[in-house]
This record gives structure tokens, sequence and C-alpha cells, in this order.
């Protein structure tokens, strides 16, 4: 079984399962990965002061940065993306296209990051993401979305005071489902303190969420 990188709330559960002294097997079974991805995690990711997730994580996007891929998508695969992006093909499609003609073999994740690049700096090659000439669901900030959360608004219509970070009290949740859609972890960041909580989740169901998020949250309440 081939390795793949965890994200930060996985590492994050790594490490507080660590410290309560849980076996690798179970963190691997709770994680839905492999034993081997568990380990390997681990011995690239350990400092000298043990496994702490923040430090994990930078070591793996340090090594990210450094990876030939990072700079694939040079100007020339950006004008031929763009025209493609236009005629309104998906990123799925235009990556295997790219990859069929020999051009370069691109993840079309890739390109969905090259799409929000663009949207952030004003452009609108987002209004362009079709899947089969019906008009795609919008993977960042739409009402219908991932999220499953009905009128979510987007994240750049939140109030000032919370972008400037000056009160406590303001919370971003996020759920993270495991390898082949077994398993989930939802996690609360304070925006302020930087506090995170971390909680896996009986089932995948808005319930199981909701009290998850209540069960965590009960000890601060004010």
């Amino acid at each position: 079984m081939s390795y793949t990188h965890l994200c930060p709330e996985e590492r994050y559960y790594i490490e507080i399962e660590l410290k309560k002294g849980t076996s690798q097997n179970k963190i691997a079974e709770a994680l839905e990965r492999s034993q081997s991805n568990i380990s390997r995690e681990i011995k690239r990711n350990t400092g000298q002061r043990g496994y702490r997730h923040k430090q994990a994580e930078d070591f793996a996007q340090e090594r990210h940065k450094n990876k030939p891929k990072e700079v694939k998508l040079t100007d020339e695969i950006k004008g031929i993306v763009n025209v493609r992006i236009e005629d309104d093909w998906s990123p799925e499609q235009i990556a295997g296209r790219l990859k069929q003609e020999g051009i370069i073999s691109l993840h079309h994740e890739t390109i969905y990051q090259h799409i929000l690049a663009d949207k952030k700096a004003g452009g609108e090659l987002y209004k362009h993401l079709r899947h089969q000439n019906k008009t795609y669901r919008k993977r960042y900030g739409s009402a219908h979305n991932r999220t499953g959360i009905p009128n979510r608004v987007d994240i750049d219509e939140r109030p000032e005071e919370v972008n400037n970070r000056k009160r406590i009290g303001d919370w971003e949740a996020d759920t993270i489902i495991g390898k082949n859609h077994k398993g989930a972890i939802v996690t609360l960041d304070e925006r302020v303190s930087k506090l995170r909580l971390a909680f896996p989740l009986a089932g995948k169901k808005a319930q199981y969420v909701l009290d998850a998020t209540i069960l965590m949250l009960d000890p601060i309440k004010s």
C-alpha cells in the first residue's frame, strides 16, 4: 500500500492518542489508515520533544514544498489550462487530456487550487466549472457545498471583527472523513487563542457532528 499524506486534523489526533499511550495499530484503525502509514508519519515527523502535530505539519509542508511537482504549473501550462477551463472543461477532464497528449501529468486537485488562487485574485475561472453541461458544485464557497450546510455563509462574508481576530469565541468547525469514506473526526478551532478541539464521530450524520460539538464545548461554555 502506498503512502498517502495525512491532514492537520489527523496529525492532531495522532499526537493526542500517542500521549494517551494508544498503540499505532489502534490509531491507524480509528483513522482508517494502514499501520504503515501511521508508522511512517511518526518516524518522519517526530522531533526532539516527540511527535507534535504542528511540527509534523511543518515538516511535511517543507518536504512537499521542495518537491518538483510544486513547479509543474508553469505559465505555459497555466495558459493551456485556462483556455480549457474557459471552454467549460472540468479539472478532471483537463488533467486527463494533458496526460493523454503527453504534455504533463498533473493532478486535477492542482487545477482546482489554480482556480481558487485565480478567484482570490479577482479572476473568473471558477465560473466555468462545469460537469456534463450542468453547473458544477463549487468546492469553494457555495450554498450547496460539501459540508451539506444549507444557506452556508461564504467565509469571505464573515464579520470584520472575526477577520481581525479581536475577540475570543469565534470558532471554525470542520470534519475530516477517513479513507474510503469510513470514520470521521470533527474539529473546532478558536481563532484568537488557537485552541483546537477534536473528537472522533460515531457516524457521519449531522446529529453525530452536533452531539460531538456540544460535548467538546460543554466544559468551556460561559
